[in-house]
């Protein structure tokens, strides 16, 4: 089993009960909007990352990260970027490649809503934005999700509020 520590668009702003939060994690993925080197080696210096670079991240972000992650883990294939869009309106970037090299789990950031979706028209597969753990953004509450997977199954689903977008307080 692999638990998951899934997070978005910090833009800069890295909460550090994100940490204690995601202390029982093996691995955290960030969906991109880093915002700064800092949060990269924090999290880095944490635990294993997958980490994408979204549409504010600095060139220096970029050299460190990638724009697109694939890779299979526990009987999944992956896919991670940031500008991705949400079922039904995915961004007409990624949608010829969901649909020839179809991944079980689609994991995107950007838009700061949190949404964890089962796409019927493309074969169930699993849509999740975790929203945005950062203090910039039009989002209301800053958010983040932990799961586990294995061998194929995903579980224990959680929603994590860290607080309102501009509270250092949960």
């Amino acid at each position: 089993m692999t638990r998951i520590g899934l997070l978005s668009d910090t833009h800069g702003y890295l909460d550090p009960r994100i940490l204690e939060h995601f202390a029982q994690c093996d691995e955290v993925w960030h969906a991109g909007d880093i915002g700064s080197l800092e949060i990269i080696d924090q999290l880095e210096a944490f635990k294993p990352c997958r980490i994408v670079y979204g549409n504010i991240d600095h060139k220096e972000i970029m050299i460190r990260t990638q724009e697109n992650l694939r890779f299979e883990i526990e009987g999944f294939n992956v896919w991670i970027t940031h500008i991705g869009g949400a079922p039904p309106r995915y961004n007409p970037s990624v949608l010829p490649f969901l649909k020839s090299e179809l991944p079980d789990l689609f994991v995107c950031g950007h838009s700061h809503i949190l949404r964890v979706i089962r796409d019927k028209s493309l074969d169930d597969m699993l849509y999740i934005n975790p929203g945005a753990a950062g203090k910039e953004g039009f989002h209301k509450i800053r958010t983040l999700l932990r799961f586990n997977l294995h061998e194929g199954v995903i579980s224990s689903m959680e929603v994590v509020e860290l607080g309102k977008r501009g509270s250092l307080e949960s």
